[in-house]
């Protein structure tokens, strides 16, 4: 399986707090919802169904998982809803327990080795494994070299801190631009794949 990374980001590398106000204030964050103001139904949509078309499960951390699971089972009956509602769904979190996952079809990975989890889960025959938000474990992911796609949003806006996806480690890690478009927001849409060391 592919772990495909899909994030909103700033110019500045932000993607703390993309969708609300209130969905993650971790450092005095006083941006949440910043990524709103630049969606492109037209552009970024598309982009977003297609990702999900060859999407298989979805991976989060805890606190994105949560607020998934809060919007979600309440948009049924829309195609894209139903599709995120039934698919299958991994949780890494420390603090959560099996019985806190009551969105469907929502498994928590061991919490002493979630990324030997997710290893294991890539190792299996499938298609993708789609990462959303969930900037820590993302980064802990890429750290470990586990990361085959990244579909990014790059948003024309500097936040000026914030949670980022990349790890601050020291390390290049060199990418391939497969395609590249733009919304009429000014969002760069970009995929990318890491290229071979």
């Amino acid at each position: 399986m592919r772990i495909i990374i899909s994030d909103f980001m700033s110019l500045d590398g932000v993607v703390q707090a993309p969708g609300g106000r209130d969905e993650d204030t971790d450092g005095g964050f006083e941006h949440g919802g910043w990524s709103m103001q630049f969606f492109d139904p037209e552009a970024m949509g598309p982009v977003l169904g297609e990702v999900m078309e060859g999407t298989e499960a979805l991976l989060f951390g805890r606190r994105t998982w949560q607020v998934m699971a809060g919007a979600w089972p309440g948009r049924a009956g829309d195609p894209f809803a139903d599709r995120m509602n039934e698919i299958p769904k991994y949780v890494a979190s420390r603090t959560l327990t099996q019985a806190d996952l009551d969105w469907s079809n929502s498994t928590l990975l061991p919490a002493g080795d979630a990324i030997g989890a997710v290893r294991e889960l890539r190792g299996r025959d499938g298609a993708g494994i789609q990462v959303m938000g969930s900037a820590s474990l993302a980064s802990q992911l890429i750290a470990n070299d586990l990361v085959d796609e990244y579909r990014l949003m790059i948003e024309p806006i500097l936040l000026g801190g914030g949670k980022r996806l990349f790890p601050d480690d020291g390390l290049a890690r060199a990418l391939e631009l497969v395609s590249t478009s733009t919304a009429k927001t000014g969002v760069l849409i970009c995929n990318f794949r890491p290229v071979p060391r």
